[in-house]
């Protein structure tokens, strides 16, 4: 096998070519982690033979531990979508905070929906409100994209049971149930700093919102909204069952070993938790559209999920063949000593991120970059997850997907979203790296 610091130096090649593929190329995810696992370990030294069985084994390991949980959540998002759920949450949160004050409530609701929906899908469902409220409050569009934007970046990345968070805890191997904790903190202060650059920077370039509904018409077109409540139980009570396991299985054991605490730990584990939000969601669905419920958008939920499973259990390949690979005994003799700390898997990730454009690209390769150096280098993991979703927010820009969702949803030129959506994405990434350190300091 080749030395640590030839492997380094490979390792920052197959990167580049990641980042030439899947950005500048536009070649699939899936194709390329996976071609370069193989060509990474045998380029390394690993014998043919040994790097098949490793690549097999990252596959089939990550979709053991996140394959299920992946589909449940995605079915549950489109289900959010698909009956209402999603609006009525937002009206909730405007109910709360009001109209005058609508930037803010589209953050809280981006905050709260992108939990369980991309945050592509979370902007495409809420973008009609938006521009709705842009116009009825007379705020400029660029101060409403921004603030909607950066809610939903902010959980996107760093809560799961979105994929990228997921990932990123199973391939760490960090407690779920605190990762969810951690990336619901940090990611308050960080949509709140995107809130805040939509205010005081975006409102200095206006753009006219493009409406054709008003607000009543949005809420009269999914007919009667479904309960509030209703609405956020499929979010907020798997959670509950995720942290109530964590608590149960803390090594003090504050709810003793007996039967109490075996079923915390079964009904909070990740898979059981998201089927029961699946399930809950079914509540949301009118008698009449029940079977479209069943054929319809669960199918659809399924087929969207597939995509997230191959690129995520892809970066699961490479994950282990670097893990196998000898840069962890290199970085202990000749890294551990840079003062870096959290700092090293925020900036991998936004290279990555700023490279090739893709969150969850970044967050899983960052991952297998990390994991097999966790322990030398004295992570905590779940706060580790954490930062490199930090860093996989910075920065959006015309390589990324999310970037053309809001820019053309929101009727922004183009220099326009560079100048106020762009660069609140890297003053989002800074605030929420900033809140980690901050954290580190106590773990």
């Amino acid at each position: 096998m080749v030395s640590g610091g030839l492997a380094l130096v490979l390792l920052l090649v197959a990167v580049a070519i990641i980042i030439v593929m899947t950005g500048r190329l536009k070649v699939n995810a899936f194709l390329v982690l996976i071609g370069i696992a193989f060509l990474y370990g045998l380029a390394i030294g690993i014998p043919g033979l040994d790097v098949i069985k490793h690549i097999k084994n990252g596959f089939g390991g990550t979709l053991t531990k996140i394959g299920i949980v992946i589909v449940a959540g995605t079915i549950m998002g489109t289900m959010l979508e698909k009956t209402g759920a999603a609006l009525s949450m937002t009206e909730a949160i405007l109910k709360l905070v009001g109209k005058k004050r609508s930037p803010l409530a589209m953050n809280v609701a981006g905050y709260v929906v992108s939990i369980p929906v991309f945050c592509d899908s979370g902007y495409v469902i809420l973008n009609p409100l938006n521009k709705a409220l842009a116009k009825e409050s007379g705020t400029s569009m660029t101060v409403m994209a921004v603030a909607l934007a950066t809610g939903l970046y902010a959980t996107h990345v760093m809560v799961p049971p979105t994929p990228g968070p997921l990932a990123a805890a199973a391939a760490l191997n960090a407690d779920l149930g605190k990762v969810i904790l951690l990336g619901l903190i940090v990611a308050i202060p960080a949509s709140l700093a995107g809130l805040f650059w939509a205010l005081k920077f975006a409102k200095k370039y206006y753009v006219e919102p493009d409406v054709r509904e008003t607000y009543s018409d949005i809420v009269a077109k999914y007919g009667k909204l479904p309960n509030t409540f209703l609405s956020f139980m499929p979010i907020v009570f798997p959670l509950f069952l995720i942290f109530l396991k964590s608590i149960a299985e803390y090594p003090t054991h504050p709810f003793g070993s007996g039967l109490a605490s075996t079923w915390m730990s079964f009904f909070g584990d990740p898979v059981i938790a998201l089927i029961i939000g699946m399930l809950l969601s079914l509540l949301l669905v009118k008698k009449d559209s029940i079977a479209t419920a069943f054929n319809g958008w669960m199918g659809e939920g399924i087929k969207e999920s597939a995509i997230i499973l191959v690129i995520t259990a892809a970066g699961g390949s490479f994950g282990e063949i670097l893990a196998k690979s000898p840069l962890a005994s290199f970085i202990q003799q000749n890294m551990t000593n840079l003062p870096l700390g959290m700092l090293l898997p925020f900036f991998i990730a936004a290279a990555l991120k700023t490279a090739q454009g893709s969150s969850t690209v970044a967050i899983v390769t960052t991952s297998g970059i990390i994991a097999p150096m966790l322990g030398t280098l004295g992570l905590d993991p779940a706060l580790c997850a954490i930062a490199i979703g930090a860093g996989s927010m910075v920065v959006s820009h015309a390589n990324d997907s999310y970037f053309w969702v809001v820019t053309q949803f929101s009727n922004m030129p183009v220099n326009t979203s560079y100048k106020v959506y762009t660069s609140a994405t890297a003053i989002e990434g800074a605030a929420a790296i900033i809140v980690v350190l901050f954290i580190n300091l106590f773990m």
